[in-house]
């Protein structure tokens, strides 16, 4: 059995339950089933007021820090956040800041979002996209965004949004063909 691919998710709500933190559970299920991983969620609703008291890294208490540390140390991130008026929220920005400079260079990230209604849809390219490419991340061609048409409570349930995870995993799998759950038949 291959070394699992580690993941680090960062749902980037504040809110429990969230149609944010359920897309993410849905993304690694998908890749779960593909690939085989050790997941491990960040969630913003669990840390967001010790972070945001925090200006330095060097501030930070230790859950924290170990959060960080899992997040420069992942093989892939899946980084999923609301929309709030038009972009992801602060806090979300914040974790980032204080990840190392250079700690997500070349490391693949799955670009997940949801907002109020499909026109914040392009929040992937031009908010969260711009932010990694900054960071020097390597943002996988497909995102998923979902709005609360796409969920039924917090439950994935439009066959759209499905197609659209089904697919991110499916472009995702290239990329760590070593942690395949199972091999591919040769023609």
């Amino acid at each position: 059995m291959p070394k699992p691919l580690k993941i680090v998710a960062v749902n980037g709500s504040t809110q429990q339950p969230s149609r944010t933190l359920a897309l993410v559970h849905a993304l690694i299920d998908a890749l779960d089933a593909r690939l085989h991983v050790d997941a491990r969620v960040i969630s913003l609703a669990d840390i967001a007021r010790p972070l945001g008291g925090a200006l330095w890294r060097t501030e930070l208490p230790p859950t924290i820090e170990a959060e960080l540390q899992a997040l420069e140390s992942a093989d892939l991130i899946i980084a999923a956040a609301p929309v709030y008026r038009g972009a992801y929220p602060g806090h979300f920005k914040h974790l980032f800041d204080l990840v190392g400079q250079e700690a997500l260079t070349d490391k693949p990230v799955l670009l997940a979002a949801t907002g109020g209604s499909d026109r914040h849809a392009l929040v992937l390219e031009h908010q969260l996209r711009p932010l990694f490419g900054f960071l020097q991340a390597l943002t996988l061609p497909i995102g998923v965004y979902a709005s609360p048409s796409d969920f039924a409570g917090h439950t994935e349930q439009s066959p759209a949004l499905l197609e659209r995870i089904r697919l991110a995993a499916d472009r995702a799998v290239p990329l760590f063909a070593a942690n395949r759950r199972v091999a591919l038949k040769a023609a």
